[in-house]
C-alpha cells in the first residue's frame, strides 16, 4: 500500500532548547490510521508541527531529513498551503475561536471548499455532531471541554482533508466523552477512508483505535510495530510507555 505521509531521516531543533527529534522514520499508508505514542517530551507534538508547518510558530526547524505528502515534498510549503493539499489537524488543546460561535469556528475550517460547498460541509459535520448543530449559534467558549474537541474535529474535518491529524484528543477529558468522540472518528475513518495520524498520552486507546504505532523515547523512534503486538507486550510498554497501556485498562476494569 503507498504512503499518504512519510518522514525520512527527520531532525528537528529549537532555539535555546537544541535537537528535539532525530532521524525520525515513519510511514503512513493510504486510508490507514496510525498512533504516535510516546512519554510527555518525547517529541510527538514537535513531530506534528513539522509535518503541519508550524514549526517555526515555536521558533523551530526542520534541520535534516524529509517530509512527504502524496510524495510531494513539504519542506518550505507554508502551513495554509499544506491544508489547502489536503492536511487537516486537531490541535493539542482544541485552541477553538472562543468568542465565536460554534458554526462561525466551522466556516474558518471551510474557508478552503469549493464556492457553494459550504451548507454540505455543515450538514456533514452536524450530522456526525448533532451536539454541534444544537449550539450552532452558541459562543464556542461556553461549551464544555468535550463540545469544544467536537467542534475542533468537525473544523479540521468540514475541509474534507486526505491526512487528518489529532493532536492529544483525549486531554483532559472523561472517559465517556473521549469513547465517544474516538467512535465518530472511526465512523470518518471507515466512511471517507480519511488517513490519520494520532497523537495520544492514553497508549491503551491508541492502540485500540489505530492499526499500527511507532513509539517515540528521546526524539528518536525507539520502537515500531502493529497495535496487537505492543499491547500484547508488557516489556514494550513498561520500557516506553511506563507501562501505561497495561495500567490504564487495569484502572478501567477497577471502575
Amino acid at each position: 500500500m503507498s504512503a499518504a505521509l512519510e518522514i525520512e531521516g527527520l531532525s528537528v531543533a529549537y532555539a535555546r532548547k537544541g535537537l528535539a527529534l532525530q532521524d525520525v522514520n515513519l510511514s503512513v499508508p493510504k486510508g490507514g490510521i496510525v498512533a504516535l505514542l510516546g512519554a510527555n517530551g518525547a517529541g510527538k507534538t514537535t513531530l506534528i508541527r513539522a509535518v503541519t508547518g508550524l514549526l517555526d510558530l515555536h521558533h523551530g526547524a526542520v534541520t535534516a531529513g524529509q517530509i512527504r505528502f502524496g510524495g510531494q515534498s513539504m519542506l518550505g510549503v507554508p502551513a495554509h498551503k499544506r491544508v489547502r493539499l489536503g492536511m487537516g489537524q486537531v490541535p493539542e488543546g482544541r485552541l477553538v475561536f472562543k468568542h465565536l460561535s460554534v458554526e462561525d469556528n466551522l466556516r474558518v475550517g471551510a474557508d478552503i471548499l469549493p464556492r457553494g460547498q459550504l451548507h454540505e460541509g455543515l450538514e456533514a459535520v452536524y450530522t456526525l455532531f448533532p451536539r454541534l448543530r444544537e449550539r450552532r449559534q452558541q459562543a464556542a467558549g461556553w461549551m464544555s471541554g468535550g463540545e469544544q474537541q467536537m467542534l475542533a474535529l468537525g473544523r479540521a474535518m468540514i475541509g474534507r482533508p486526505q491526512l487528518l491529524l489529532v493532536d492529544e484528543l483525549s486531554l483532559g477529558l472523561a472517559p465517556l466523552i473521549v469513547k465517544d468522540i474516538y467512535k465518530q472518528l472511526r465512523v470518518i475513518g471507515e466512511t471517507l477512508g480519511t488517513t490519520m495520524l494520532v497523537v495520544e498520552q492514553n497508549a491503551r486507546l491508541a492502540l485500540e483505535f489505530a492499526e499500527s504505532a511507532f513509539i517515540l523515547a528521546g526524539g528518536r523512534i525507539a520502537f515500531s510495530g502493529t497495535s496487537a503486538e505492543i499491547a500484547a507486550s508488557p516489556a514494550i510498554q513498561q520500557s516506553y510507555l511506563g507501562g501505561g497501556a497495561a495500567q490504564a485498562a487495569g484502572e478501567e476494569a477497577a471502575q
